[in-house]
Order: structure tokens, then sequence, then C-alpha cells
């Protein structure tokens, strides 16, 4: 089976928080002493959050860095929630993890980036887990890779767990981007899309890997209507044992979440909807417009393969190219299209051009 006619909407997921959107899971990056984690969850309960996470293991790129205190954080986060009444969630990365924190009693785990990229590991998790009652979220892989995400899902849903979630904490690219991880937010949709009932948080704090974007990417998750946020708290972000930069003090939490605007999918309002179907049908003229030209320009790029064929010359034309780059790059500007935009959309046309040269060169004529 294909990646693009794999289904997924056998996957379905019943959300054990009863909290309204949006969901909101805050604490530390890491657990580093006791009166850390209950300082910063008091904190966070008196500001109404209901979620405190903590990293107990942390999967560090290389060693000799502070990897995490171990299960006797397990015991801390569990006096977090005797004291507070909050749930508690921190990350697994194997089998021996899954048991500590079943045996601690754990609300809700989740299985980060770095994990979710092997199959593997997410299959030695999905075991240790079966027949668990208990809500699993699952970080996106660190690369830009749908169907890896949607794997991982499907390998806990296959080992009986129904209580599922999404993370979306960005990707690593090789873009120049003032983001910690890009957030590639239609890969994300596009999850959503795929499946539904899914519940999408949206982990501003790793995308941005600086406190002062959390707000905008927070923002953004709730306009594309994502159900919650992962947000690091920390009692004392600049005394962090990791990932300093991006976590904020509770009060910085709570700031940004009465900043943060909850919009509705739709209104009653006649002339809104109105004016909203007329610009719709705008958009749907321009876009049948776009493909017809696209379709134009690719059968002209076939032309062009044949030519090439014919008179023996190679399909990349580097200087060509670079015209094409830098004039068309120029238009766009001006015409208000972002760089970013006008770069990945002359790439993709770029691509697909080649391709159809491609064919067209290496056709054999033979029947």
């Amino acid at each position: 089976m294909t990646p693009k006619s794999r289904k997924s909407g056998s996957l379905s997921s019943t959300w054990h928080p009863a909290v309204e959107r949006p969901l909101v899971i805050a604490g530390p990056c890491s657990a580093e002493s006791e009166e850390q984690i209950l300082q910063t969850g008091h904190a966070l309960a008196a500001d109404g959050i209901k979620i405190f996470r903590a990293g107990i293991w942390k999967p560090r790129t290389r060693p000799n860095s502070f990897e995490g205190v171990g299960p006797v954080g397990l015991q801390w986060l569990r006096r977090v929630r005797k004291e507070t009444g909050m749930l508690i969630a921190t990350e697994v990365a194997n089998a021996r993890h899954v048991q500590e924190t079943l045996n601690a009693g754990v609300d809700i785990l989740w299985i980060g980036a770095r994990t979710t990229v092997n199959p593997f590991a997410v299959q030695e998790i999905a075991d240790a887990l079966a027949g668990a009652d208990i809500t699993v979220l699952v970080k996106n892989p660190v690369s830009p890779d749908l169907e890896l995400w949607i794997g991982a899902l499907e390998r806990l849903h296959k080992a009986g767990l129904t209580r599922l979630g999404a993370i979306h904490r960005g990707f690593m690219t090789s873009e120049t981007t003032h983001y910690r991880n890009a957030p590639h937010w239609q890969i994300a949709i596009d999850l959503k899309t795929r499946i539904p009932s899914l519940p999408l948080i949206t982990d501003p704090s790793h995308i941005c890997g600086n406190r002062d974007l959390i707000y905008g990417i927070g923002q953004e998750a709730m306009d594309l209507q994502f159900d919650g946020l992962m947000i690091e708290s920390h009692i004392a972000p600049e005394r962090a044992l990791s990932d300093a930069a991006q976590q904020v003090t509770p009060d910085e939490l709570n700031t940004i979440l009465k900043r943060i605007i909850l919009r509705s999918p739709s209104v009653a309002d006649k002339k809104f909807n109105y004016t909203l179907d007329e610009l719709r049908a705008q958009v749907d003229m321009i876009d049948r417009d776009v493909i017809s030209k696209l379709a134009r320009r690719m059968h002209i790029s076939k032309e062009m393969g044949q030519i090439k064929k014919e008179s023996n010359v190679t399909i990349l034309q580097s200087s060509r190219w670079d015209h094409i780059v830098r004039e068309r790059r120029t238009l766009g500007l001006s015409k208000g299209l972002s760089e970013e935009f006008m770069m990945g959309l002359l790439n993709i046309i770029h691509e697909e051009s080649i391709k159809q040269q491609n064919q067209v060169m290496n056709e054999s004529g033979e029947c």
C-alpha cells in the first residue's frame, strides 16, 4: 500500500482531561529538584493550569549533558498532583520508562520527536503500553514526514490505546529561519485532515527556542483551530539545566495565555457569511486559473524537453534557473508575497518541470 492510499480514519481518540479549549500543558523542560517542581507546580495551579509536565529522562545529543533526574522525579510529580490536583505528564522513550511511569500512576505520557522517528522504538513503547488505560500524545518526528507521524499513532492504536493525541513541535530543516524548528503548519494541518477526531496540540517552546516568540506561535495555533498548547514553564528559567532560553515563568505564561484570542470557526451573521462566500468564489476562480496556467507551463516544459533531446542538450541550464529565481523573486516581493513563499513555489515548479523534461528525454519510443 502506498503512503497516499493509506487510510487512517479508523484512528479515533477520546480526550482524557475534561477541560475547555485551549487545553494547556505546562511545566519545566526538566525536573531538576523537588523544590523546583513544587514551586513551579503550585504557581501554575494558582493560575488555573490543569496539567503539569516535566521531563524525567532527557534525550541529549551528546553525552555528559544533563539527561534528567530519572525515576526519583516521578515521585516529585506525584507530590505536585497530590498538593494541587493537577494531572501529571512526562515523556517516555523506551519500555522501561513506560513501566516506571505506569507504576507511578502518571496520567499522560508523550513520545518525543527523537523517538517518533524510530518505528522500532515506537513499537517497543506500544507493546509496553498494550492494554493500559492512559492518554498518550505523539510528537511529530524531527523530520517533516507525515507518514512517520501517522505510523507512530497507528502502532499505538493497534496496541489497544484509544486516548491518543498529537503534538506539533516543529521540524528540523536546512532552511534559514528564526525558529529553532520550522513550524511547517501544513504538515500538522494535513494530519488533522487525515484524522479529524485526533486532538492536536502545538508546542511553541520547541518550535521557537526563544521565549519571546511563543505568543505568536500560540496565537497562530489557535487561529488554525488546534486544540491546545504545551508550553515550558520554570520557576526560574535563567537557572534551568536544559532549554533555558525557551522557558517562561508561570507569571509570563499567564500573560501569554491572557493575550491569546480564541476565535470561532463560524458565525451566524448573514452578511459575514455572504461576504465570505463571495470571496471564496473569487479564490476558487483564481485557483482554477492558476492550475490551468501551471498545466500549460508543464506542457511547454515537455516541448523544451523534446527540442533538448533532439539537440542532445542537458535538461538543467543553471544560468537560466538563476535568472528565473532572481526575476520571479523580485516580482513576487513587489506584489507583497514573502520570499519564503516565492522560493518554495519556484522550487516546486522547477522540480516538476525537470521531471516532465526528464520523462521526454528518456522516452525510448518503443511500444
